[in-house]
């Protein structure tokens, strides 16, 4: 399909595709991604790209590689933070950038390590050409380690029972959206961010199109298992009411055990009083149980609470500390045109 569009009495317009690319210690990735993207991105020739990295407070030379891409392709585009703010708001700042200036008809979100092929894309804007609004690309398979597959398995089956709304499955953050649905996205201003679930939660017309996960390409993951266990955490109780629900259940259920086992030893004292009631053990082992019970339900209380302390306070999301951008937002930027780049761009809610 011919990416142009046209209007009466007007000279057509070439739609543009922003790429919105997380970085955070990929300095042996970066020229590799970045040829394999501009290769599959060439075949639509019909098409204006710009490719955001943003750089999530990297400690190689990521930033360095990164400026030396910007140098030869002046659709590069830079977002440097001041620190390391997670992957999920390295994404909100790009997707910020894009929507702020309206300068993208769609943005294709993608990391930078090779797992997501960036062929793949491209099937992507086809079917948001035929209609689609949001294509995400859902894992037919992937290159992980058992342990994260299992994992992995585990969190999308407890979401799906736990979620209020409908999250789709092996799924990440590797979609295209429409510019309409990454203006509504940039509305949501948590902290605790989870833009699978942002994104499922905007609604709009979704498409799946499944896709092979290739191996890491170099380096290794920026999700340890404790960053794992925070994210999944960050999906379930942002998107769920379902554990402070279980509380009360599991609270009533020990209510009833204990009234049964009250009558229990009623019954013994008045129809059988010369007998012993035995269980000096079971009390002992149920008190230390209900005990733990009882912090783990203020633990939960108390992550719902956190979030709500995080809310209430107010603080930007992310801190600026550079942002390398052609004034015309890489559209029909010449070969030839000079990088400028804006430093101290300060905070950003």
């Amino acid at each position: 399909m011919d990416g142009t569009v046209e209007t009466a009495g007007e000279t057509p317009v070439r739609r543009r595709v922003a790429y919105v690319l997380p970085v955070y210690n990929e300095q042996d990735n970066i020229a590799v991604f970045h040829e394999a993207l501009v290769g599959a991105t060439s075949a639509r020739a019909d098409l204006d790209f710009e490719f955001v990295y943003v750089d999530d407070g990297s400690r190689d030379a990521s930033l360095e590689r990164l400026v030396e891409l910007r140098e030869r392709d002046p659709r590069v585009t830079i977002v440097q933070f001041s620190r390391n703010y997670g992957h999920q708001v390295a994404v909100t700042a790009g997707l910020d950038l894009v929507a702020g200036t309206g300068a993208a008809d769609a943005v294709v979100v993608m990391d930078t390590d090779l797992q997501d092929p960036p062929r793949v894309s491209l099937e992507m804007i086809e079917r948001w050409e035929a209609g689609a609004e949001v294509v995400y690309a859902q894992r037919r398979t992937r290159k992980d380690t058992a342990f994260k597959r299992a994992t992995a398995w585990g969190f999308y089956w407890v979401l799906d029972r736990l979620a209020s709304i409908e999250i789709p499955r092996n799924v990440g953050d590797f979609r295209l959206m429409d510019a309409r649905v990454v203006a509504e996205v940039a509305r949501y201003r948590e902290h605790d961010r989870f833009l699978r679930g942002i994104v499922a939660h905007v609604g709009f017309r979704q498409e799946a199109l499944l896709f092979d996960r290739d191996e890491r390409y170099a380096g290794e993951s920026g999700y340890p298992l404790r960053k794992m266990i925070g994210f999944a955490a960050s999906g379930i109780l942002g998107f769920s009411t379902a554990p402070l629900k279980m509380i009360s259940r599991l609270g009533f259920a020990i209510s009833a055990f204990s009234l049964l086992l009250a009558c229990y030893v009623l019954g013994v004292r008045l129809f059988m009083p010369e007998e012993t009631v035995p269980g000096w053990a079971f009390l002992g082992v149920g008190m230390f149980m209900l005990s733990g019970i009882q912090l783990v339900m203020m633990g939960v209380i108390g992550s719902y609470l956190g979030r709500v302390y995080v809310e209430a306070q107010d603080r930007p999301l992310y801190t600026l500390a550079m942002v390398a951008r052609d004034p015309a937002s890489g559209r029909g930027v010449p070969a030839g045109e000079a990088p400028q780049a804006s430093r101290g761009a300060g905070a950003v809610s």
